[in-house]
């Protein structure tokens, strides 16, 4: 490879708003992020889907199992 035609590739630290530290390795030093797995909704189990039509309903009632 030469050495002028690609990013160096070393440490970095992501560091997220909620205060979690990851090390691993990237073209950048340090990178901000706002939400990481720790804290996003998703992977934390406290995401709530916003039925506002009752979409979610109708669509139970017509392919959803009867409890």
């Amino acid at each position: 490879m030469k050495k002028k035609g690609h990013p160096s590739y070393g440490e970095s630290t992501i560091m997220c708003a909620c205060g979690n530290v990851i090390h691993t390795r990237s073209t950048k030093k340090t990178i901000n992020v706002e939400i990481c797995s720790n804290c996003h909704p998703f992977f934390t189990g406290k995401q709530k889907f916003v039925d506002s039509e009752g979409r979610v309903d109708k669509f139970m009632k017509k392919y959803g199992k009867n409890n």
